[in-house]
């Protein structure tokens, strides 16, 4: 077994960080900055954890394509047999690139177009996890153009309010835009327990994102199986209950998610409604697999503040500006400076482009590199090319082994497909 599994992701050897057996500035230096460097063997143990935990139920890791999309990364995922939720077209066209099964994956999300529901339904996904009515009736009369019977859960609200880091990941509470309220989810199964081109074959229910107590999910799995009995009542025979991701990662010294706890709360519950179970872990499988390697342009000192000034910002990674995101910040070489309180900040005209503000760091030089943690979910993956920034290269480290997953942009990139290129 390697070293990031034994220790976690990217270790501190002999005072240097380490992305698999080679040394953090290496890669830097190999491959430039602002760089994402992920490690496989940390991905495959998460893997391995679910579907431990899990083992003693028939389960699916639908893995969330828009945590990290990148082909590579999903083709490894589909190989360790996981499948992919999905909340678009263009993630449906990514997953099936890689090679996974179109009957392991759940279309997700509130706003599925006509195109995008007869795309799914032409590669047979397993299911469409369905968020209103409107949805719903658009699913059928698509599955009937195509003479086919379209295969759907519902997503439920249970009106349940999960203890998340910030307003916009909970999703389980009655003012969410996301599924169907409480009150109406029965009538809606009714309504399409008799229709010929729809097959009521799950319920759905996610509650929120980076969730690190099991009580939330274990409050809502009891209201959706007692919905599930009612419909069994009413000969609405259900098959699966997906309970959605959510589930919690360090981002510093707090734990996340202790996954084998919230089996042991879930599973005999769901085994004793035989129901199969699906999971969607996104940020959980990816999230501490990933760090941001920048270069320190600039160290700018003013009256009372201390900047130090990177080449990747916003543009590469925006949770810290967008959802107020903290992510460990740390000297990629040994730290032998003295510390400070900074702002590390990015090149973006923008006062909100920073990394970190007011963050106690042994005060870097020039030149050198950090590495910037968690950010194998939702960095590149929300990454933009925000004034005229090339997105960065990213790279896969397994052991001793590297490759680049992604090039880094070129400016030819930035204006492929606009009109007036001279």
């Amino acid at each position: 077994m390697g070293q990031s599994v034994l220790t976690g992701p990217f270790p501190r050897i002999a005072g240097e960080l380490r992305c698999g057996d080679l040394r953090a500035e290496e890669l830097a230096d190999r491959f430039g900055t602002p760089l994402y460097v992920y490690d496989l063997s940390w991905i495959r143990s998460r893997v391995a954890l679910f579907h431990e935990a899990f083992s003693d139920v028939d389960h699916l890791l639908a893995y969330s394509v828009k945590a990290n999309g990148n082909l590579s990364i999903l083709r490894a995922l589909g190989e360790m047999g996981c499948g992919a939720d999905i909340t678009s077209g263009g993630e449906l066209f990514r997953a099936l690139k890689a090679g996974i099964p179109a009957d392991r994956m759940v279309f997700a999300g509130v706003g599925k177009t006509a195109n995008e529901i007869g795309y799914a339904l032409d590669e047979g996904i397993f299911a469409f996890n369905v968020e209103s009515r409107p949805e719903l009736e658009r699913i059928d009369r698509v599955a009937a153009e195509r003479g086919v019977r379209a295969r759907f859960g519902v997503r439920v609200n249970p009106d349940v309010f999960a203890d998340t880091p910030h307003e916009y990941t909970r999703t389980g509470h009655a003012e969410t835009k996301f599924g169907v309220p409480w009150g109406t989810a029965t009538d809606l199964y009714r309504w399409a327990r008799d229709r010929e081109h729809l097959a009521p074959i799950g319920i759905d229910v996610h509650i929120g994102s980076q969730i690190v107590e099991p009580e939330p999910y274990v409050k809502a799995i009891d209201r959706v199986l007692e919905l599930v009995g009612e419909l069994a009542a009413e000969g609405v025979e259900l098959g699966y209950l997906d309970i959605g991701g959510g589930y919690g990662i360090s981002y510093d010294d707090k734990p996340g998610m202790d996954v084998a706890a919230l089996a042991r709360d879930i599973v005999p519950k769901v085994k004793a409604a035989g129901l199969r179970l699906l999971l969607e872990p996104g940020r959980s499988l990816v999230g501490e697999a990933g760090v941001l390697l920048t270069r320190v342009q600039y160290v700018k000192e003013t009256e009372g503040k201390i900047f130090v000034i990177v080449d990747g910002g916003m543009s590469e990674l925006i949770r810290p500006s967008h959802y107020g995101g903290y992510h460990g910040i740390e000297p990629a070489g040994k730290q032998g400076q003295e510390s400070a309180t900074v702002d590390v900040v990015g090149p973006i005209c923008e006062t909100g482009d920073f990394l970190a503000l007011g963050r106690d760091l042994p005060l870097p030089s020039e030149g050198d590199i950090l590495a910037v943690r968690t950010v194998g979910a939702y960095g590149f993956a929300m990454a933009s090319n925000y004034n005229g920034r090339l997105r960065p290269a990213e790279v896969l480290v397994d052991g001793a082994d590297v490759k680049v997953i992604r090039r880094r942009e070129r400016f030819e990139d930035l204006i492929r497909g606009e009109e007036g290129e001279a």
